[in-house]
């Protein structure tokens, strides 16, 4: 008889290594999209996710085939609902493009924000001056900048289900608008101001979730990778759960599954669906309150499907960046949320 041919799956995907803990629990948005809007507008925004629950609404997709699946009939959908408290502008930052080097840093100009927002926690060193004197700098160079940007704080104080005061800053980028000249007079009109997420994103749109997935420490290759356990015979020798160099294919397998660290990596999901946005956050909460969350006290969001993270964890919404499954016409017709009690009771 001839040799067995060896086979098997590839063990994880290369696209996602290094599998290594995120740098920061707050993710960096590492890239941004061309948004076709007549006024600027901010290309992201700050949330904190609660807990997941389910409505029942109206499919509005485009169906390939209607004689198959009818349009316009009720369906189950499960949700993640986020808690999107306004966000103060602290700064304005502009870029300039050098080439060979990129995007480098032009200028910045930062406003005195009020007590209440306790940045002193986040930037213990803040000290802020000139800020006139430095929008009227950006203002005679604007032939220079080739992008500007914001540094927006969080108010995690707002929110129903933190017990943490420290903001977080993210930079967010100014799409849209006729040019930098329109985008630069946005700038100066939101610092120093709150923005609101319906601002920034309307119901129906689509866009990318980023955040840090929940962390599971540091976990063998059965668990991290899947792999097969050997057979009960390999146990007097050095264990079994681990990779074999019997098993089949697994030498031609690069890199090798190996031990390390699993969870609290930065992931970005594309195109999840806004379904509601809305400000009275007892049209969400269910009965007792999310679990390990509590209420929702300020803005919140409504987003189709699941969110990487565990609860309270940040998370950053992005305007979409690939092209989108289809452009949707409105927000889509709600006709029930779920708010039992998410306690077993």
């Amino acid at each position: 008889m001839g040799a067995r041919k060896k086979r098997a799956p590839r063990r994880g995907s290369l696209g996602l290594r290094p599998r290594k803990r995120a740098s920061s629990i707050v993710p960096r948005i590492r890239s941004w999209p061309e948004v076709e809007s007549e006024k600027p507008l901010l290309l992201a925004f700050a949330a904190y996710k609660a807990r997941m629950t389910h409505v029942y609404m109206i499919d509005d997709r485009p169906h390939i085939e209607p004689h198959l699946i009818p349009p316009n009939r009720e369906i189950f959908a499960p949700v993640t609902v986020l808690e999107a408290p306004p966000m103060f502008i602290l700064a304005i930052r502009t870029y300039y493009y050098k080439p060979g080097y990129g995007l480098l840093t032009f200028t910045e100009a930062w406003t005195q924000p009020p007590e209440e927002l306790e940045i002193n926690r986040a930037i213990p060193t803040l000290k802020v001056s000139d800020t006139d004197k430095k929008l009227a700098f950006i203002e005679e160079n604007l032939n220079k900048i080739a992008d500007i940007r914001v540094i927006a704080a969080t108010q995690p104080k707002l929110t129903g289900g933190l017990s943490k005061k420290k903001p977080d800053l993210i930079e967010i980028k100014i799409g849209g608008g006729t040019g930098i000249e329109d985008r630069f007079e946005y700038a100066k009109k939101i610092l120093g101001n709150e923005v609101r997420v319906n601002e920034v994103f309307r119901e129906g749109q689509f866009v990318d979730v980023i955040a840090v997935t929940k962390g599971k420490g540091f976990q063998g290759v059965i668990k991290r990778f899947g792999v097969k356990e050997l057979p009960r015979w390999h146990k007097h020798r050095k264990g079994s759960r681990k990779v074999g160099s019997r098993s089949p294919g697994i030498g031609a397998i690069s890199p090798v599954p190996q031990p390390g660290q699993m969870g609290f990596h930065r992931r970005t999901e594309y195109n999840k669906r806004i379904l509601k946005i809305g400000s009275n956050g007892y049209e969400v909460t269910p009965k007792g309150g999310f679990l390990g969350y509590g209420i929702i006290r300020s803005d919140y969001i409504i987003l189709h499907g699941s969110v990487p993270g565990p609860r309270k964890r940040i998370v950053i919404l992005r305007h979409p960046i690939r092209k989108t499954p289809w452009t949707p016409e409105g927000p889509p017709t709600i006709t029930y949320i779920s708010l039992e009690s998410k306690q077993g009771v």
